[in-house]
């Protein structure tokens, strides 16, 4: 099922997210709606809070990258109770965009490398270590669950320029062509 994503200046958005544990009612099925709420969104990775629920998980596919790079294309990954272990000193900049702030596209600084420790979707355990766009897409989908956005890691300037784009979407008054919810 194709679920609502909820934009910029919905209080869920804010709030840290909450562990869970295997029992969790649902779970296979709401993992699989993320992915089908992602991938109508075009989107390449999705976070519970973006859908309303402030619970770590999240969920990533980075399929549509596999003609310029075929590694990336084999990555498809469900992280539940993500903890950041690691980062590295090493930043690089890139641009972001979120599913929660349609339009809006930022040059973001992110450590190049992390280690992570997650449980999958069958509550194995793992921790590993990511580089490159795999660790930037972890790190933008993690930020989801501790309430932070990729707009908070810009300049205030650019936050200053971009103002009025963040209000309309929190007013709902933005179009996208995936069901959205506004804010709260």
């Amino acid at each position: 099922m194709i679920l609502p994503v909820y934009t910029y200046g919905n209080a869920i958005l804010r709030k840290q997210a909450s562990n869970i544990d295997a029992d969790y009612p649902g779970l296979k099925t709401l993992i699989n709606n993320m992915y089908q709420t992602m991938y109508n969104a075009d989107g390449i990775g999705l976070a519970a809070p973006q859908i309303g629920l402030p619970i770590r998980l999240l969920v990533i596919d980075l399929s549509p990258f596999k003609e310029d790079n075929p590694e990336l294309g084999e990555f498809k990954i469900t992280m539940i109770n993500p903890r950041i272990i690691e980062q590295s000193k090493t930043e690089i900049m890139m641009e972001e965009g979120c599913l929660s702030i349609p339009g809006v596209y930022e040059n973001v600084m992110r450590p190049q490398k992390i280690k992570i420790s997650y449980f999958d979707a069958d509550f194995n355990k793992h921790t590993d270590e990511f580089s490159g766009q795999k660790a930037r897409v972890i790190q933008h989908e993690y930020d989801h669950l501790e309430g932070n956005l990729f707009t908070d890691k810009i300049s205030p300037l650019r936050r200053q320029l971009i103002k009025s784009k963040l209000i309309n979407i929190s007013r709902g008054k933005t179009t996208c062509r995936y069901k959205t919810t506004k804010a709260l």
